[in-house]
Formats: C-alpha cells, sequence, structure tokens
C-alpha cells in the first residue's frame, strides 16, 4: 500500500514539492553562508518525493544555532513552502482519493517550516 501511495503523490504532487525544495536548495547553496540551509532543502526534496513508510523526528541534541536557523528559514524560505503544502494539501483533500495524499502534505507543513534538528526516519 505505502508503494502505490507513493507513485500517486510522485504523480499528483511530489515532483512539484521536490522541484521547489530543490529550488530553495541550490539558492540556499549560492550563497555561501546558507549552506547548511540547503542540504536541510535536499533532504526534504529527497523526503517529497517519497514520504510514505518514513516519518519525522526531532533530534534531541539539536542546540540553540538550530533555533537560530530555523528563524532564518522561517523568514526566508519556510512560509513559501509550508505554503504550498497548505494550497496543495487543500485541493488533494477535495478528491476521495487525494484525501490520505493532502494529510501527507499537512504532515509536511512543520518540517517545511523548521527543518533544523529534525531527521527523517523509516516508520515502523
Amino acid at each position: 500500500m505505502k508503494t502505490l501511495l507513493n507513485v500517486i503523490w510522485l504523480v499528483l504532487c511530489g515532483f512539484w514539492m521536490a522541484v521547489g525544495y530543490v529550488v530553495a536548495g541550490i539558492v540556499c547553496c549560492i550563497l555561501i553562508i546558507t549552506i547548511p540551509f540547503g542540504l536541510a532543502s535536499f533532504r526534504i526534496a529527497n523526503y517529497a518525493l517519497w514520504p510514505f513508510g518514513r516519518t519525522i523526528e526531532q533530534r534531541r541534541e539539536a542546540g540553540a544555532m538550530s533555533v537560530i536557523g530555523n528563524v532564518i528559514w522561517f523568514i526566508f524560505a519556510g512560509w513559501w513552502l509550508a505554503l504550498g503544502h497548505l494550497v496543495t494539501g487543500f485541493l488533494l483533500c477535495l478528491t476521495i482519493i487525494g484525501i490520505p495524499l493532502g494529510i501527507a502534505n499537512f504532515k509536511m507543513i512543520p518540517i517545511s517550516l523548521v527543518p533544523l534538528g529534525s531527521q527523517i526516519v523509516p516508520s515502523s
């Protein structure tokens, strides 16, 4: 079932969400000081391509620098990526078959807002 949902996700919205994260990652990597944000964006792009069967966990060892980085990320990139998830999730929830995909979009909003201090792990 996870594979079927992932394939439907990839076709309907996963590819476009991943492109958004890759563009944000490229912009962040062009500016030398924001390379950690670019790497986080590329990591989330991978998750946006194939989300079912994986989950997001907070890293306990993340410190104050990740909080500062998340504030900077939110200001420059996080809000528009989260808006993309919100709009896509709403549109997917308009159809019965899209409801699980819309819910998955809503679950990606927190990591799109504050990616530092989070990790993507296989779900059990």
